[in-house]
């Protein structure tokens, strides 16, 4: 399908930079078959039905941008992917000017070594730490929150961001990217949620650098996805096939979440233990195997995101829906408003 379907016109003031406080005083557009509801975080327990099984990502965002030298060149790293105890696939700025073999000195004590390139940008590099934990002290003391680049900072972010820019049932360090539709939870509506009959579920879907990146090709097809490792335990798969074959419909919270499940789940529906890495690219006319609602943030236009959301709800549906935030001011992007989808694709050809 062309890119440019996914096109659409969003004010810059639409974008918000700050997050809502507290975080579930966030606006709510319910999407459903037959038009729109404007409601608020709040009021989400009123959406689901006793059996119901929402599915949360319990990743956690680490300080993943680093700011160095290599020699008199200042680099900016994001961390992208762990490769192992020490080493991690990054984006340099400027990676031009890496060569493998090249050191990057970060903060006394605190340097890496270039060793490889990819022909897609991706630089390879080995931190100089002893072990996995040297290397996660040395990053939290040094490393900096990444906000994506439409949340305007003067130079990095702030402190209140590295509580902000996380999710209140964060529980494994991985993530280079909040899953955002998570920051709209507080403690009190996730047992606002579990009153009304509902289940809780976690999976761990480690949120990599990509997340960020254009698609630059002009059409999907062309587009290459980067992947992410993710993790399904064996038992929170046999609680949600046993939810969805009593009745309960299955919510991912964030596309993160979704991304994983349908990842897993195989063609008759079911959800085995998972552990290992999805490039999956959700697109129109993929047919959906497990997810039945989605909550999920306003995304970029022609984003992988907006191309997701518009195969599980349908183009026009969601172009629509996007029309109608824009013009009742709702917050776009991570620290902005949120959505509640239903399933129902259409065909686009």
């Amino acid at each position: 399908m062309r890119v440019e379907l996914f096109d659409f016109t969003l004010p810059q003031e639409r974008i918000a930079t700050e997050p809502a406080s507290p975080r579930d005083a966030a606006r709510l557009l319910h999407v459903h078959a037959t038009g729109l509801g404007d409601l608020g975080v709040r009021d989400l327990p009123s959406l689901l039905r006793p059996g119901d099984v929402m599915v949360f990502n319990d990743t956690k965002v680490i300080p993943a941008r680093l700011y160095g030298m290599r020699g008199e060149v200042r680099v900016e790293i994001l961390l992208h992917k762990e490769l192992d105890a020490t080493r991690w696939q990054v984006f340099a700025k400027p990676a031009k000017r890496l060569r493998v073999g090249d050191g990057v000195i970060f903060a006394p004590g605190f340097s890496a070594s270039v060793e490889a390139k990819s022909d897609d940008g991706q630089v390879t590099l080995r931190f100089h730490a002893a072990d996995h934990d040297g290397f996660y002290r040395l990053l939290f003391d040094y490393g900096d929150i990444p906000l994506p680049p439409y949340i305007a900072r003067e130079g990095q972010s702030r402190a209140e961001d590295r509580e902000n820019y996380q999710t209140v049932y964060a529980k494994h360090e991985g993530s280079v990217a909040a899953p955002t539709a998570g920051l709209h939870f507080t403690d009190a509506l996730l047992e606002a949620i579990r009153a009304r009959g509902v289940a809780l579920e976690y999976v761990t879907l480690h949120v990599g650098g990509g997340t960020f990146l254009p698609v630059k090709a002009e059409d999907t097809t062309e587009h290459i996805m980067h992947s992410e490792w993710g993790r399904l335990t064996a038992e929170t798969a046999e609680r949600i096939n046993a939810a969805r074959a009593a009745g309960g419909r299955v919510i991912a919270v964030g596309t993160t979440s979704m991304r994983l499940l349908e990842t897993v789940v195989d063609e008759s529906g079911c959800l085995q233990s998972y552990l290992g890495d999805t490039a999956i690219f959700i697109t129109p006319g993929y047919r959906f195997k497990i997810v039945d609602c989605l909550m999920t943030n306003f995304h970029l236009p022609k984003s992988t995101l907006f191309m997701l959301v518009s195969a599980f709800s349908g183009l026009q549906r969601m172009k629509a829906a996007y029309t109608h935030a824009i013009a009742n001011e709702y917050r776009f992007y991570s620290y902005g408003d949120s959505s509640f989808l239903e399933r129902c694709a259409e065909d686009i050809a």
